[in-house]
């Protein structure tokens, strides 16, 4: 018993003294970290002194290049300002020199008309003279052949005739060929003018437009599920989409600029939405096609304001707005009808003619162009029924009907606009005739489809290699589904010029929507 007491007090002991060892070891350990702790803060005082010099001195130095780069920039603001100077000045010395050219030709044709009032009196004499050599020749006829004196008058009448008709006709000659001549040179003169004064850069419509993507992945996205995504953007926008192994670019293909434009605007958003399926893309392909209304509506507006005419219409602004996605020979038709305004009121201010009627008459003359898949009818003859339609003048409305020679011209202004019309068709680069007749193949397969029953709607793709034809499902069945692509085919081999195969698609697709409130 004694034993086991001793044996507990000396546990007891033990315990005792392990206990106060580990306690004066924790003291220790903490002594040590109060001491490693300051140290830290002093290294961390420390750099942040460095950093705060090295942020002092980055300010200094950025300050020191703002200063330099102002400097700079001053110093090249007064350059282009000597620049501009320079060339406003020569551009005033070569308008006095055509004024007092003009000066010349105005006192030179001034002696010309004097010399030709001068030469009528001589004439005038002379046929007084005449007149005076026939009396005489008269009374001496009627006394030595006692003639009658109808028979005398005849006599003298012809021997004038024989004397003076010749100098006469070959004097009148000159005098023509002389005028017609200086017409020729002043109509070149003008023409070359106008020609020197307007510049305007062209750009050819091409069939593709590219919309960038933050990340490949949108490809797949774009695609969907079996390929849906993909069917219906095309089948809305008729736009075919082009994804291939490009990173980060999908292709929008149409040859009908105004459905690229809205298809590439749909996916623009799409892509910036992010959700893309079925109702979405049909949600953002109705909303594209409402804002490029008011962007034709603004554009028509510009092209108004860019001419310097009085507003018309809105009607004829909004015609002229569809005109910016409308192209004859790859030539974009609101700038070629902008581009032949300002020939014609160039020319016609030259001329002193009516500079407003001009430049609206020639704006207006390929309004019929906007509706022309509508309407039937030469596009000249429905473009000025158009603007007579809202109000224009006849004179406006005969420019624009005469530009192709269909009327007769009513004023010299409606001359002018068919000759600026063919200036600036015919200038160098302005248009590409390859692009056209490759429109005018889209445009013709299209119209072929569509001239069948129970056909919706139809788009040509991949630059005229496939026409898919969507029908209405309710009233085309699988095998009329395909007699039709066999039908329109033969349609396209007897009235299509075109290389390589065309391939037909006929699309026939039923949809069941309810919805649930």
């Amino acid at each position: 018993m004694e034993i086991l007491v001793y044996i507990i007090i000396g546990a007891a002991i033990f315990i005792l003294s392990l206990l106060v060892g580990i306690n004066i070891g924790n003291k220790r350990v903490i002594s040590t970290l109060k001491t490693k702790k300051e140290e830290l803060e002093v290294e961390i005082k420390n750099k942040q002194k460095e950093i705060d010099k090295i942020l002092k001195k980055a300010e200094e130095e950025a300050k020191a290049l703002k200063q330099k780069e102002l400097l700079e920039a001053k110093e090249e603001i007064h350059k282009l300002r000597q620049q501009f100077d320079l060339e406003a000045k020569q551009q005033r010395e070569e308008l006095k020199t055509n004024e007092e050219r003009l000066i010349r030709k105005e006192e030179s044709l001034s002696k010309k008309e004097e010399n030709l009032e001068k030469l009528k009196e001589k004439l005038e004499a002379q046929h007084e003279n005449v007149q005076k050599l026939e009396k005489e020749l008269e009374t001496k006829l009627n006394e030595i052949a006692k003639m009658t004196e109808e028979e005398a008058r005849q006599i003298v009448i012809n021997e004038a005739r024989d004397k003076y008709e010749r100098e006469i006709a070959q004097k009148f000659k000159e005098i023509k060929d002389y005028y017609e001549e200086e017409s020729k040179k002043y109509a070149r003169w003008v023409i070359t003018t106008a020609i020197q004064r307007y510049a305007s850069d062209v750009t050819s419509e091409i069939t593709t437009s590219t919309v960038s993507l933050p990340t490949d992945d949108m490809k797949g996205r774009i695609i969907g599920r079996e390929g849906r995504n993909i069917r219906t953007f095309e089948k809305l926008t008729g736009a075919d989409l082009i994804i291939d192994d490009t990173p980060e670019i999908v292709v929008v293909s149409s040859f009908n600029p105004l459905r690229r434009e809205i298809a590439k605007r749909t996916l623009e958003m799409l892509v910036a939405d992010g959700r893309i399926h079925p109702a979405r893309i049909e949600e953002l392909y109705e909303k594209s096609k409402n804002e490029i209304q008011e962007y034709i509506k603004e554009v028509g507006k510009e092209a108004v304001m860019r001419v310097g005419i009085k507003q018309p219409h809105l009607e004829i602004i909004k015609l002229l707005g569809r005109l910016k996605f409308r192209t004859s020979y790859g030539q974009d038709v609101l700038e070629h009808s902008i581009e032949v305004a300002q020939f014609a009121g160039m020319m016609a201010s030259e001329l002193g003619l009516n500079v407003e009627l001009a430049k609206r008459a020639a704006l207006f003359h390929d309004l019929g162009k906007a509706v022309d898949h509508e309407v039937e009818g030469s596009h000249a003859i429905v473009g000025g029924q158009i603007a007579k339609r809202y109000g224009e003048k006849l004179e406006v409305v005969n420019a624009i009907q005469y530009h192709h020679n269909e009327v007769d011209p009513m004023t010299p202004e409606a001359v002018l606009v068919a000759a600026s019309d063919a200036l600036s068709a015919s200038r160098p680069g302005a248009r590409k005739e390859t692009l056209e007749n490759y429109i005018r193949r889209i445009e013709q397969l299209e119209e072929i489809a569509k001239s069948f029953r129970y056909v919706d709607k139809a788009y040509a793709i991949q630059a005229g290699r496939e026409l898919r034809i969507i029908v209405q499902p309710d009233k085309v069945e699988d095998e009329i589904a395909e007699k039709l692509a066999h039908d329109i085919s033969v349609q396209i081999e007897e009235k299509v010029q075109y290389p390589g195969v065309i391939k037909v698609t006929v699309i026939r697709e039923k949809r069941s929507v309810a919805y649930a409130s």
